[in-house]
């Protein structure tokens, strides 16, 4: 160490950014530690909020450095496992299927395996029918609903039941039950709620939405975005009053001013037994100025959130009626609002129940034991329906809880608290699958390309797939943090499953896309597969790129396979060019395996010029 007061001041800043991180922090710390080649002694300051008040208190009580080399080969074991399993599992892949951008990984592949099981499911999903009798009971000229307790499945039962209802006497009011509902608020964000509700209210990928938080972070506008929690010290508590005067000032909250007692804040998202290593998600005390309009959105809903977590509960009455009708049970359900609390924040639609009814509908409502007349009755017929597509926000969702299907007890706890990957990487893992081109956007539901389902159907039946290895593997590093495991016994045990995984991958065989995959005449060793959208070369160093929309024009898997094989295709009509004219002309390679025209003789020699694919950022040259 050439400069002991410099490389004390950077172990300090080193230990101070890291100081909130657990596993990642401390190894981050470790690996900048041990290439400065350091040998002094370290305290670790392990706090868990920027508060001045948390900061003097950790400082006060600073932490011996050896205390966390646990900790330390936990992470250590887990960047090395990642990393053998991933490089060894997707070099093993490109070889057997002769194709670039593939990758498998502990997370990413579980992932996927994940959306396509749930595509297959909903695309296999046969709908059958099924009937419900409804009556509608009246009341001084009000109405109330009822379905009957039991649906049917074939329609000829359900008709001989309905001819039945018609010829009954007034229905009987058997029960009335009604009950006081307390909604609890919502809990403050973690990265990766806030990402859910950023895609189902924003629209915004869980990536953008990271992005975003990030910036405003570096702001000093928002807290550290990377957070798995979602409550807050007390601390950190004690200035919640003056940041939610801060919000009621602003556009869009000052409706609430009237709704929220300060001197009386519900505690629901405070408490210092569940922070792990940084606090939820809140708004700093800086006023936002300049903000992009993601910015200012994602902003809003931290703000928002930050009321509708110290707000007063919702308060409902929920009602239950059920009528007998000549010995048939007839149900209702309904809720009405009594106090809307945290919900009248941004009432949003999506927080309303099925059964909940608006107040100006005043629905019919009866007294237990009294006759009710009936003033109509139908018969509808309904489809069972299929689980829906992922998208982003339920497929966070499905990472933060996928331990739960797993079955030995051990390894479901372990994961529980984890999922698959981190709030922190969970962004990344999505984006990962887009650009090996598995996934893709239809409307917000998540679907899996052809490539997807190719891998999929390849590797589904391995242990790389399965959520159980990842749960194997936390209990493993829990144990280590806790010192009841051997970092040694551990990476034994990840060399053994590498080898064994490679071995499986590279024996894989892929007759799906067999047909579809061509040599590449442009580097010779590359294959090029012809997906839904674009044909493109598998060797990442090649870069040929064939879009199958050409000026309007779309082009056929023939179209293509002639290409690559002649280096022609034969006469495309219907082209159209900038001012709207039409023209036919055949497809072509340059001399650099550009696309070009080639048009047909009319007592001029042919003439060539190379277009430029739609979606390419390359220039068009004439």
């Amino acid at each position: 160490m050439k400069n002991p007061t410099l490389d004390n001041i950077l172990l300090l800043i080193i230990s101070f950014i890291t100081s909130c991180d657990k596993r990642e922090g401390c190894l981050i710390f470790r690996y900048i530690y041990r290439y400065l080649e350091c040998t002094k002694p370290f305290k670790r300051l392990w706090i868990s909020s920027l508060t001045d008040e948390a900061i003097t208190r950790g400082m006060a009580n600073l932490k011996e450095g050896s205390g966390y080399d646990a900790l330390y080969m936990a992470a250590d074991c887990r960047a090395k496992a990642d990393w053998l399993i991933g490089l060894n599992a997707s070099m093993a892949l490109a070889a057997s299927s002769g194709m670039g951008n593939n990758s498998l990984g502990r997370v990413q592949t579980p992932v996927l395996a994940m959306i396509c099981a749930r595509y297959r499911e909903n695309r296999s999903f046969i709908s059958s029918n099924y009937w419900q009798l409804h009556i509608t009971l009246e009341k001084e000229g009000a109405y109330r609903s009822f379905h009957y307790t039991e649906d049917f499945k074939g329609k000829e039962d359900a008709e001989k039941l309905f001819a039945r209802l018609k010829a009954c006497p007034p229905a009987r009011i058997t029960k009335v039950e009604r009950r006081i509902i307390h909604q609890a608020q919502p809990l403050l964000y973690d990265l990766t709620a806030l990402q859910k509700d950023c895609n189902i209210h924003l629209d915004l990928p869980a990536e953008k939405t990271l992005e975003t938080a990030q910036s405003l972070y570096e702001k000093k506008l928002i807290s550290y975005p990377r957070t798995s929690s979602r409550y807050i010290p007390e601390d950190v508590f004690r200035e919640i009053p003056s940041l939610l005067r801060m919000v009621l000032r602003m556009d869009g909250f000052r409706h609430f001013a009237g709704d929220i007692d300060m001197f009386r804040l519900e505690q629901r998202s405070v408490n210092n037994k569940k922070i792990t290593d940084h606090h939820a998600l809140i708004i700093t005390g800086d006023y936002p100025r300049e903000l992009s309009a993601a910015e200012k959105s994602v902003y809003h809903m931290i703000a928002g959130r930050l009321l509708e977590a110290f707000a007063p509960e919702c308060k409902k009455e929920s009602l239950l009626t059920e009528a007998s009708f000549d010995g048939l049970l007839f149900r209702s359900r309904s809720q009405k609002m009594l106090f809307p609390g945290w919900r009248n924040v941004f009432n949003y639609p999506e927080d309303k129940e099925d059964d909940e009814k608006d107040t100006d509908e005043n629905p019919a409502e009866f007294e237990e034991g009294e006759n009710a007349k009936a003033g109509g009755y139908s018969l509808a017929r309904k489809k069972t329906a299929p689980k829906p597509l992922y998208t982003e926000a339920a497929l966070l969702a499905a990472m933060e809880t996928a331990g739960k299907n797993i079955s030995n007890e051990a390894l479901r706890e372990t994961i529980k608290e984890q999922g698959l990957g981190t709030p922190a990487t969970r962004a990344a893992i999505i984006e990962t699958l887009f650009k090996r081109e598995y996934l893709e956007r239809c409307g917000k539901s998540l679907t899996p390309t052809s490539k997807g389902l190719y891998i999929y159907d390849a590797v589904k039946d391995m242990r790389i797939a399965d959520a159980e290895m990842t749960g194997q593997w936390e209990k493993m590093l829990a144990d280590m943090e806790t010192k009841n495991g051997s970092p040694e016994t551990f990476m034994k045990a990840i060399a053994i499953y590498t080898r064994q995984i490679t071995g499986e991958v590279l024996s894989l065989k892929f007759p799906e896309q067999a047909g579809n995959a061509m040599p590449c005449p442009k580097c010779g060793t590359g294959k090029v597969v012809i997906h839904a959208k674009l044909a493109k070369c598998g060797n990442e160093k090649c870069g040929l790129l064939i879009h199958k929309k050409c000026l309007n024009r779309e082009l056929s898997d023939s179209h293509i396979r002639q290409l690559l094989s002649t280096g022609s295709t034969r006469l495309i009509r219907g082209f159209e060019g900038k001012m709207g004219n039409t023209f036919d002309a055949r497809l072509v390679f340059d001399e650099k395996h550009n696309i070009a025209f080639s048009f047909p003789k009319t007592g001029k020699s042919n003439q060539k010029r190379t277009v430029k694919p739609s979606g390419s950022n390359r220039k068009r040259k004439i």
